[in-house]
């Protein structure tokens, strides 16, 4: 019997091309708090974090802490608003789903970290049918969100997977460094929020610009298993 393996997904920007709507949402809710705009290159920065931590460090220095939850309010109902809108999408990327059910049927455990509520995560997943093909989905209601390594401790508890044996794959920073501080293997993606530099400095092991190099270093991982170094 071959020896158990887990990829763990990020969503936002990895298997979901939300950089439109995230940006439209994020600026309704400092429209909404009388901030004015909210640059994209600002907004692309703080996606994969808790949204409350997101939005206090998107707010000004000046901006009152005890009105940082109302902000993050005004995010939710954004999207709210949004998702009941003619037209509104959350795409996947070209070839996530094919990579999704290729690693299913070849016997990988899947598992999702990510930034996002259950509540946001049941709605994407419902939309595009995902629900089936993962055994673990960690999100910040569980407990401490990305950088921090408790997404990806708790995915390799429920799956009884070790960390030699898992790989996180993600956009942004924050996902290298939960990988890497879980000690499994952190493969970046530059098709998301964050920079081959930035994702680079995060600690990726290795960054790929599509998902037939993605999926080439998952099949190496598949065979050969690593350890973050």
């Amino acid at each position: 019997m071959s020896e158990l393996k887990l990829a763990v997904f990020d969503i936002d920007g990895t298997l979901v091309d939300s950089r439109e709507v995230i940006h439209r949402a994020m600026s309704r809710a400092f429209e909404r708090a009388g901030l004015g705009e909210i640059a994209y290159d600002k907004v692309r920065m703080i996606v994969g974090l808790e949204l409350g931590e997101a939005v206090a460090q998107l707010a000004p220095a000046d901006y009152p802490a005890d009105r940082v939850p109302e902000l993050a309010n005004f995010y939710k109902q954004a999207f709210v608003e949004m998702r009941a809108q003619d037209g509104f999408s959350e795409p996947l990327y070209a070839g996530a789903k094919e990579t999704v059910e290729r690693l299913a049927d070849e016997g990988w455990l899947l598992g999702v970290a990510t930034g996002k509520a259950r509540r946001g995560l049941d709605i994407v997943f419902e939309h595009h049918d995902l629900h089936k093909y993962f055994q673990t989905l960690q999100t910040v209601d569980g407990g401490a969100g990305k950088p921090d390594p408790r997404m990806v401790l708790d995915a390799m508890k429920e799956t009884g997977v070790d960390a030699h044996r898992t790989v996180v794959i993600g956009d942004t920073s924050w996902d290298m460094r939960m990988a890497r501080a879980a000690k499994t293997h952190a493969l970046g993606v530059s098709w998301g929020f964050h920079t081959p530099d930035e994702i680079a400095e995060g600690g990726a092991h290795s960054i790929h610009d599509e998902f037939d190099c993605l999926n080439a270093a998952l099949d190496a991982f598949g065979e050969n298993g690593a350890s973050a170094a």
